[in-house]
């Protein structure tokens, strides 16, 4: 075995120590997080807070609040799904999601004028839920708007 000369074997040595100089400690230093996006706004309607879809015949409705969507219909189980934030794509936004129940839940709002058919109240958005096999459409508001000023 031939030996290696002193030479090569200090170059190597100081090539290493060059890159262990590149290191920056602040590389290490976890980054700041992100600033929160302003919500999403259709409409004229706040998706950042309370919005409730609704429907008629069969009666459903889907509360939207920042943290769950709440759906809830006379004749089945009341079920929630995670708010996983609104997907909006010109004028119509989509929540999508998957309920404690295991079914699909989609929320499309489209930024279209709605009347429900019962009452004389205009809405500001039409509502489309897909949940499981069924679609249902009807109309959405700002949660505050509906309980502010009741049906006539």
């Amino acid at each position: 075995m031939r030996p290696v000369p002193l030479a090569l074997v200090a170059s190597a040595a100081l090539a290493g120590l060059g890159i262990a100089g590149c290191y920056d400690r602040n590389d290490a230093k976890p980054k700041a997080a992100p600033q929160p996006q302003a919500a999403a706004v259709l409409g004229g309607v706040d998706l950042g807070k309370p919005v409730r879809a609704l429907g008629t015949e069969p009666f459903w409705g889907v509360e939207i609040t920042p943290d769950a969507l709440v759906y809830t219909r006379v004749d089945q189980p009341t079920q929630r799904a995670p708010n996983r934030g609104a997907t909006v794509q010109g004028t119509v936004a989509t929540f999508a999601s998957s309920t404690n129940l295991n079914q699909a839940l989609n929320v499309v709002l489209i930024a279209t004028e709605c009347s429900d058919g019962m009452s004389d109240r205009t809405y500001p958005l039409t509502a489309r839920v897909e949940i499981g096999a069924d679609t249902l459409t009807g109309c959405a508001a700002p949660a505050a708007l509906l309980t502010a000023r009741p049906a006539p």
